[in-house]
């Protein structure tokens, strides 16, 4: 009985899922699911009427749906956000259901971020005449929700003019990487290499979709921030917007990237206690939460790809700048004092060493994780490398050598019947010429599977011994290149399994090569080929006597081993020796089940 594969452990299905799903799926389900946390502890509390909020989600379900729908019918799903997002706003705005900001004023966010895909999937997908008609309907969608969704004194002429600002970037850089992401016939040089660049950035995404989902989430938290403090907090969110896009580009350059992190974080300490941002900012130990996500991350990155005896300079020195960071900014921004409290410094460094001693653990498993994987690679590659050597070895052994003393036994029999009969000398002649031909031919077929035009293996009775091995049998014997008279045993079905029917055919050609070499004195062979009890069954005798000859050119003394190779790959049986009334005698028996297919 097979054994059942190892069950998947909840990380690797995790991963796996990640690697079907698109990149934007998980994205508009974290948005999703923050909106729902959110949305439902809004809900909940104790400040206004209790459940009220809840009647944001028709929107937000509404919108994320189109968002799905947009991976096929973009413009159809287009035309339903903007619908949606125009008849939600009149509902809002009539049953009082209060909103709250996330990049875009009045917006949640996942219907930002479903608009955002929406918009990206017409840039990509549709007509530029349709996209522009549909883009623009969901931009006065989204400019209906902003101004509608609550009253004019609710916005503030620096949040109008944030959400101006930030909306406008966004549909810019969504459209303009839609339009480089469009399909295009003709590949030319300059198209290959932008398709490229987009591959590995999928993979290098794909790779790490747990910290890039906590970096937007972070940076979706900290619009919603800026929003609230006003201009004061731009630099904060442009710092962390920094951090978060380095930290998810730290794989290729990862000591680079600390360094430019630990930048990052410093400018944004050094700035806080100037810019005063407000109390509905929220710094986590003084630092912005984006970027406590992202010096955890490039930490991680960091001692994934470099030894921890050369990584650590550098883990000091982040770790120094946020030490700084909490120092100046965790009580600064509140009470205008440096932090000097030794129960609260021990408590914030407790919890720093923690996380950091998290992070340099996961590194550490991460790259003991990529070493294993690389050594099983290697090994595959070594396993696949040596496996297609023995099996070039084998065709050249069975194939080639089979011609070639063909050649030798029909020119040593032209060479004593030449005097004596001419005409039968000219006509060994004649066989030996056809040998040579295919000889010729076979190594031909080896050369181009050796450079990779063709497969090893692939032949002319490769290829035909799937269909009918039994006619392969009957062209094999009757074109005699072993130079002896053999009578044929045939009991098979036409469906034999493709691997089965090739392995029988070279075990037989081999067989019948050796009877040549070796049993000089021989004067008839026999080939018995049939299906018994689900297994093919394969003899090969001669009557010669039994006695050892040299062979004409010498053995290669890698016939048997190459029949055992064979046999063994199909989990079959080999037996070779002398007959106890002399000649020589091989025998296997190959299983036709192993391979999916039955003799019924």
């Amino acid at each position: 009985m097979p054994h059942s594969p190892p069950s998947k452990t909840l990380a690797a299905r995790a991963t796996e899922l990640a690697r079907r799903l698109d990149m934007s799926v998980l994205v508009l389900f974290a948005a999703l699911a923050f909106d729902l946390v959110f949305v439902t502890d809004a809900a909940l509390d104790n400040v206004g009427p209790r459940f009220v909020d809840l009647g944001l989600f028709p929107g937000v379900f509404a919108m994320a749906a189109c968002a799905f729908w947009a991976r096929k019918r973009a413009a159809v799903a287009g035309v339903f956000g903007a619908l949606t997002l125009m008849f939600c706003t009149f509902v809002i705005r009539y049953l009082g259901i209060p909103t709250y900001s996330s990049v875009l004023a009045n917006l949640t966010v996942t219907e930002f971020v479903a608009g955002i895909e929406m918009v990206y999937f017409l840039a990509r997908r549709a007509r530029p005449g349709v996209a522009f008609a549909v883009i623009s309907a969901l931009v006065m969608g989204a400019l209906t929700a902003v101004f509608g969704r609550g009253s004019y004194r609710d916005l503030s002429a620096s949040s109008i003019a944030q959400t101006m600002l930030f909306g406008f970037l966004f549909l810019v850089g969504t459209v303009i990487t839609g339009v480089v992401g469009r399909p295009r016939r003709e590949r030319d040089p300059v198209t290959v290499e932008r398709l490229r660049t987009m591959h590995r950035f999928t993979e290098l995404v794909r790779g790490q979709w747990p910290l890039i989902g906590m970096l937007s989430i972070g940076v979706l938290i900290e619009f919603g921030y800026t929003y609230e403090s006003g201009s004061r907090g731009f630099p904060l969110l442009a710092c962390s917007i920094g951090a978060a896009a380095v930290t998810a580009l730290s794989p290729r350059r990862p000591r680079d990237s600390i360094l430019v992190v630990a930048g990052l974080l410093l400018l944004s300490a050094l700035a806080t206690p100037f810019l005063h941002p407000s109390h509905s900012y929220q710094l986590l130990g003084g630092i912005p939460p984006t970027q406590i996500v992202a010096a955890f991350g490039v930490v991680v990155n960091v001692v994934r790809a470099v030894p921890l005896a050369r990584a650590w300079p550098r883990i000091a020195l982040l770790s120094g700048v946020v030490a700084v960071g909490t120092i100046l900014n965790f009580s600064q921004y509140r009470t205008g004092r440096l932090l000097t409290d030794p129960i609260t410094l021990g408590m914030l460094a407790t919890v720093a060493v923690l996380l950091l001693g998290i992070a340099i653990a996961i590194g550490l498993y991460l790259r003991s994780r990529d070493s294993e994987r690389a050594q099983v690679v290697k090994s595959a590659v070594t396993d696949a490398q040596t496996s297609e050597r023995m099996a070039l070895a084998r065709e050249l052994h069975d194939v080639v050598a089979h011609h070639v003393t063909g050649i030798v036994v029909q020119a040593q029999a032209a060479r004593m019947m030449g005097e004596k009969n001419p005409e039968l000398a000219l006509e060994a002649m004649g066989r030996i010429e056809n040998a040579g031909v295919e000889a010729l031919a076979a190594m031909r077929r080896l050369v181009r599977s050796m450079r990779g035009d063709a497969p090893a293996g692939s032949g002319e009775f490769t290829e035909q011994a799937t269909t009918d091995l039994a006619a392969d049998l009957r062209k094999l014997v009757d074109a005699g290149n072993h130079g002896i008279p053999t009578q044929l045993r045939l009991d098979l079905p036409a469906n034999l399994p493709h691997e089965v029917g090739r392995s029988a055919l070279r075990l037989i050609q081999e067989s019948l090569t050796n009877v040549g070499k070796h049993a000089s004195d021989a004067t008839e062979a026999l080939v018995l080929a049939e299906v018994v009890d689900g297994e093919l069954h394969l003899r090969v005798t001669d009557n010669g006597s039994g006695q050892t000859h040299r062979p004409p050119g010498g053995s290669g003394g890698y016939g048997l081993v190459g029949m055992r190779e064979r046999v063994a790959l199909l989990h079959g049986r080999l037996s070779a020796g002398r007959e106890p009334n002399g000649g020589w005698r091989v025998e296997a028996w190959l299983p036709l089940e192993a391979n999916g297919e039955t003799d019924r």
